[in-house]
């Protein structure tokens, strides 16, 4: 599978990829507000080993691709999509710090979302964030996300209970 932006190719993981994503896999405050991270090297690799199984999926319910820069081949993050029940899937994204604040989450997000309600035949993408990840959440404003609620210390991780927000968008229609 994959998609061109003006900007970004976006396609599937392949095992070549491991090297540029360990890079923001193991950053500290890449994964500041993740609920994994940071990666060991072999953390990373069972996470591409895993995408790939992913790929072979029948039906396919998780769909993670790598985010490439057109203008120098570059892998600067990834960002997925899973179906998380009827009609409903789940967004995420994650990409190395240097290329945050820039529109490249936003762009691939919003591809994200076409092929959701196009190709998916999803009705609802939501996707969760923690409050103090205001990048991640003005992406999700940004494609059109509606803020639903914030979950109060609903998940463990790293140590200590931690709240989410929560955003989603339903197809047009």
């Amino acid at each position: 599978m994959y998609f061109e932006t003006e900007r970004l190719i976006i396609r599937e993981f392949v095992t070549e990829d491991i090297k540029s994503v360990h890079v923001y896999t193991s950053d500290p405050l890449v994964v500041e507000h993740m609920i994994w991270g940071p990666s060991s090297e072999e953390e990373t690799r069972d996470f591409i080993n895993l995408t790939m199984e992913m790929q072979k999926q029948e039906p396919r319910q998780g769909f993670e691709f790598a985010v490439v820069l057109k203008a120098t081949n570059q892998l600067i993050g990834g960002c997925g999509i899973h179906v998380s029940g009827v009609g409903q899937g789940e967004l995420g994204y994650c990409y190395n710090r240097l290329y945050w604040g820039q529109g490249f989450a936003t762009e691939a997000a919003r591809v994200l979302l076409e092929f959701g309600f196009q190709n998916l035949g999803l009705h609802r993408i939501y996707a969760t964030c923690r409050p103090n990840n205001i990048g991640s959440a003005k992406v999700m404003q940004k494609i059109g996300m509606e803020y639903e609620g914030h979950f109060r210390e609903h998940m463990w991780h790293k140590g200590k209970w931690n709240d989410s927000y929560q955003y989603s968008i339903i197809r047009a229609g």
